[in-house]
């Protein structure tokens, strides 16, 4: 449970709508490391020597911070309140972008991987936790949407991403701008989201392991995210190195991907409302594997560039509908939404190294193969998101039949 801080204890609608903007535009400033970041991965793989293997281990390290410090995050709301602990966690998010370009070698890059990591996992667990919160009291849904500015930010970041390797920047500088413009930006938007505490004497959460009834809908989440992270992390190395691309070109593969994704999730909330969360994931998932076979079998640029937006546009919606499902499970909803993002963070830890690892026994193109098959998976298991209906609940997901829809 939570509760107003003193002297707010209850904000009005116009208070609310001003905190979903807020929370949004967090949600958009950790998307933007994000996506400054991935545009950067060649740079960054040719200034520490690294193999495609090698690499790939060290994008592993991302995912394996945040799933060791993500439970710190609780601890640290508890303490000091949601708006002072995602104050902290974002600055520190958007200053570790700096770090992995600085690294000279793979020992060093793992170390600033794993700290970009464990910062971004925190973050993010305090800015979602708000955002549910914010839902809560509106009393409609804004978590579609607010994904979708996520997604706008690493859209942002990205397009910027592209504009620097065009150009033929160094990404120490780069990052280095992009850092201290998102932290600023960051630290003004947090002044306005609601600030929770935990009610009085009530304990500091705890580990505790999911239901069971979480883990079959966590392997869906799981799908979406392997091929998120593949596509976010390996596109731009993908175009340069099997189509032999310019760099600028090599890094709008990301972009396209974020394009789509923002798109997609920004709608989201109204594709459900008509269509049903199952009808929604399986369109997706036929979507992510089209974009998943353009990619592998047709060998051009263009091609490469509308595979990787088809698949951000099928996988947009699926972890977030993940996560509702979750809620709806059982009766311990956080406790069920806790075990779908471990499942889901798991996801990204495997995703990078699994991509390099089958690229340098077999080729970039069998693992985006890989990335296709998980796509698919989509279309088969998106049933499991047709949860039992919370009674009473108006929820659009609920329902294993679109809408009617009304003139």
């Amino acid at each position: 449970m939570t509760r107003p801080t003193p002297g707010e204890p209850g904000p009005s609608p116009a208070r609310l709508r001003h905190a979903r903007f807020a929370i949004a535009a967090v949600f958009c400033a950790h998307g933007a490391v994000t996506g400054s970041f991935a545009t950067r991965i060649p740079w960054i793989q040719d200034h520490a020597q690294l193999s495609a293997g090698t690499l790939g281990l060290a994008l592993a390290f991302p995912a394996l911070g945040a799933a060791v410090a993500m439970p710190l995050a609780g601890r640290i709301n508890h303490r000091f309140g949601a708006r002072t602990a995602l104050r902290g966690l974002l600055t520190l998010w958007t200053l570790s972008l700096i770090l992995p370009s600085l690294a000279p070698n793979l020992a060093v890059l793992c170390g600033a991987l794993f700290v970009y990591g464990a910062t971004a996992g925190m973050a993010d667990v305090a800015m979602n936790a708000l955002g549910v919160e914010t839902e809560n009291r509106l009393g409609r849904s804004i978590m579609s949407s607010l994904h979708g500015m996520w997604s706008a930010g690493a859209l942002l970041g990205s397009a910027a991403g592209t504009v620097a390797a065009h150009a033929g920047a160094d990404a120490r500088l780069h990052h280095l701008v992009a850092a201290l413009a998102l932290t600023g930006a960051g630290l003004l938007a947090v002044r306005g989201v609601l600030d929770l505490r935990g009610e009085a004497g009530e304990a500091p959460p705890h580990f505790t392991l999911p239901p069971k009834s979480a883990l079959v809908i966590g392997l869906v989440g799981f799908c979406a995210v392997f091929a998120e992270g593949a596509s976010m992390d390996w596109s731009a190395v993908y175009l340069r190195d099997v189509l032999h691309t310019d760099a600028g070109l090599a890094a709008a593969s990301t972009t396209a991907f974020a394009l789509t994704m923002t798109l997609a999730r920004l709608a989201g909330d109204r594709v459900v409302d008509r269509f049903g969360a199952v009808r929604t994931v399986r369109a997706g998932g036929v979507l992510a594997t089209a974009g998943g076979l353009l990619v592998v079998t047709v060998h051009h640029p263009a091609a490469a560039l509308a595979g990787f937006g088809l698949i951000g546009l099928g996988i947009a919606v699926v972890v977030p509908l993940a996560f509702a499902a979750a809620a709806r499970s059982g009766p311990a909803p956080a406790q069920a939404i806790a075990g779908v993002a471990t499942i889901t963070y798991t996801s990204g830890l495997i995703a990078p190294s699994a991509i390099g690892a089958v690229a340098d026994a077999t080729s970039l193109v069998v693992s985006f193969g890989l990335v296709t098959l998980l796509a698919f998976a989509l279309v088969v298991g998106a049933a499991v998101l047709r949860a039992k209906p919370v009674p009473g609940a108006s929820d659009p997901s609920n329902r294993d039949e679109p809408a009617p829809i009304r003139p």
